[in-house]
């Protein structure tokens, strides 16, 4: 159940970047170009260190999902495929 949830998301993000609705936050990301989207991926991932080292389960989850989502949304500006990056790790499992 929980693998689908990424999948879900990935095709909204997908959908959404295709959109012109501009109250979507993912479209005004991708109007906004590589370096908000990389800047959003780098903010979120210092709160979700903040949130690990000095704040409760509670705000790591919500920082967490916040980093998985703008990181799906880095791969998608950067067409990147979740899968490729999986296989990445597939392969690297097999040298361990």
């Amino acid at each position: 159940m929980n693998e689908k949830i990424i999948v879900q998301l990935i095709e909204i993000i997908k959908e959404r970047k295709k959109s012109s609705d501009k109250n979507s936050y993912v479209v005004n990301l991708f109007d906004e170009g590589k370096v908000k989207i990389a800047n959003k991926l780098g903010e979120e991932a210092v709160e979700t260190i903040s949130a690990f080292l000095s704040e409760g389960k509670q705000e790591l989850l919500e920082e967490s999902a916040d980093l998985i989502f703008h990181f799906l949304i880095m791969l998608e500006r950067a067409d990147v495929s979740f899968d490729e990056v999986l296989l990445v790790l597939k392969k690297r499992m097999k040298n361990d």
